[in-house]
């Protein structure tokens, strides 16, 4: 049972319960569509005169549509009513050290357009850029409502002050990124840790297994390495978001570590099962069979292990063994139900599966409970998916419903 935050409760109101249920209802269908009104009333066990008011408040927020006729089982055939995604977008901007992309997308999360911006390090140009793109958008969307921007960042975030606390890949500190993109544009904008992103939209567009599911973690493999937690359906953020920095856990002594850390130690998990660390690797086996020097990035390497190149593959299996390390500890000290690995890596599943599930199984302890682990379906770039799933999952929370 939740203890009530005082700091935090407000007194119920008259319209409470009208706003729970319609918020129930508008994520029935945005779950399950497409739905009729009667499978609405079975389903919630809300009345049918309940139902029919709700649905109309939708439709006329512009929030759900009817979509044609179902099946008919002896009367008339019973309309069906989905999301309406035409009108209303969100834009995505996810910042890596790599590059920047900006998406925009309709309301059921489908990428509509995709631009990656010049890459700079240098934050005033950089947001500078993104305002530039937001407007390029709006111009697009013509009378389309944007409902908002979300922003991934691979470091320390505040989502509740909208500040960039430490991105150390950038050597960001303190920056009030979300309000000068909002001043800029117009819009609220809402950030958050990249891997945070990545488990918000595992959580609403990932495994339907794991969509289910009310605890788990987010093990993110980019550059660096994130975990993004997920308790009771809800991102755990801990004190001014600084919550899953399990990256700079210690896994092993510096001196085996192919790379240093974002942070500038050897001996971080980050260190050892970075993406970073899997191209150190593979670029160290291929100097040493006189092969080429050219750069690739986590990406290219899985690109040339699924085409069955051996220097290629050892370097992923072995940052496999190191990542699942760090993920039994997740599991010994947080036990989830399940945990996800995203990222570039997660295409070269059967090359690693082996290697990382044997290192997790073999570190639990006998009699303490396991984990599912599977690669996540959000492709190579999760957490741009994630900027975008900021925007909706506010749409859809309890306080725009009023």
């Amino acid at each position: 049972m939740r203890r009530i935050d005082l700091k935090k409760s407000q007194v119920a109101r008259a319209s409470t319960m009208r706003d729970i249920n319609r918020l129930i209802v508008l994520n029935y269908i945005r779950d399950r569509a497409p739905l009729s009104r009667a499978t609405l009333a079975r389903e919630t066990l809300l009345q049918r005169s309940t139902i029919s008011t709700i649905v109309e408040d939708l439709k006329s927020l512009g929030l759900i549509e009817e979509i044609g006729e179902g099946e008919s089982t002896g009367g008339r055939r019973p309309t069906l009513l989905g999301l309406r995604a035409a009108g209303v977008t969100a834009i995505g901007v996810d910042i890596t050290p790599s590059a920047t992309s900006v998406a925009m997308s309709d309301l059921a999360g489908r990428v509509l357009a995709r631009v990656e911006l010049p890459r700079t390090v240098e934050r005033e140009k950089l947001v500078q850029l993104i305002v530039e793109q937001v407007r390029q958008f709006r111009q697009w969307t013509g009378q389309g409502t944007i409902e908002g921007i979300g922003i991934s960042l691979p470091g320390l975030v505040d989502p509740d002050s909208g500040r960039a606390i430490y991105i150390p890949y950038f050597k960001w500190r303190d920056s009030p990124i979300a309000q000068e993109i909002s001043q800029a544009t117009g819009l609220e904008v809402t950030i958050d840790n990249d891997a945070n992103a990545a488990a918000l939209a595992a959580l609403w567009f990932g495994h339907p297994e794991i969509s289910d599911a009310r605890d788990f973690i987010m093990v993110l493999v980019t550059e660096g390495v994130g975990t993004g937690i997920i308790f009771d359906g809800q991102i755990y953020r801990g004190e001014r978001g600084a919550a899953g920095e399990f990256g700079h856990m210690i896994i092993g002594a510096g001196t085996d570590a192919p790379i240093p850390c974002s942070c500038g130690s050897r001996d971080c998990w980050e260190a050892f099962a970075s993406g970073r660390a899997a191209v150190a690797r593979y670029t160290l086996k291929t100097q040493r069979g006189g092969g080429s020097r050219r750069h690739v990035d986590l990406g290219g390497v899985v690109d040339r292990a699924l085409d069955g190149e051996e220097s290629a593959v050892e370097a992923l299996t072995e940052t496999a063994h190191y990542l699942g390390i760090g993920i039994s500890n997740l599991i010994v000290g947080l036990s989830p139900e399940a945990v996800i690995v995203g990222g570039p890596i997660a295409r070269a599943w059967p090359l690693v599966d082996d290697a990382l599930t044997e290192t997790i199984y073999r570190s639990i302890r006998r009699g303490l409970p396991s984990a599912q682990i599977v690669p996540s379906i959000l492709g190579d770039q999760p957490t741009l998916i994630g900027a975008i799933s900021l925007v909706l999952a506010r749409k859809f929370a309890l306080k725009n419903m009023a």
